[in-house]
């Protein structure tokens, strides 16, 4: 069992830089593959951002490529989002997933999930 807590969202304006934090419970973290989703109002979930469980292998959403980087601190549980560049279509709730044996794109794959945080980009 692993508990999701996300931090670090706020009200950022266009071209800002935010960075999420995920911690997680227990002592197996570094058994997870981790990920980003994301959800503006009014459409579907999406993903953003997954890692392997070492660290050494990430995907990227077309969107986010170039701007969204993935990390992740075994020692301390946590996994990051840092956000650079920040859009106005960046708008979203933003949760942390994570995940024993799946590590990929599809969200109904992820097993367990955080409450999320709002992550808002004025222009």
């Amino acid at each position: 069992q692993v508990t999701l807590v996300e931090s670090g969202g706020g009200l950022v304006q266009a071209g800002g830089s935010l960075r999420l934090s995920c911690a997680a419970s227990g002592r197996t973290f570094s058994m997870y593959a981790m990920g980003w989703f994301r959800q503006a109002p009014g459409k579907e979930r999406e993903f953003v951002a997954a890692l392997s469980r070492s660290g050494s292998s990430t995907y990227y959403a077309d969107s986010v490529k170039g701007r969204f980087t993935i990390s992740r601190e075994n020692a301390k549980n946590t996994v990051y989002l840092q956000m650079n560049s920040l859009k106005p279509e960046d708008t979203a709730v933003y949760y942390c997933v994570a995940d024993r044996t799946y590590y990929g794109t599809q969200s109904n794959e992820y097993r367990y999930w955080g409450q999320g945080t709002q992550v808002t980009v004025s222009s």
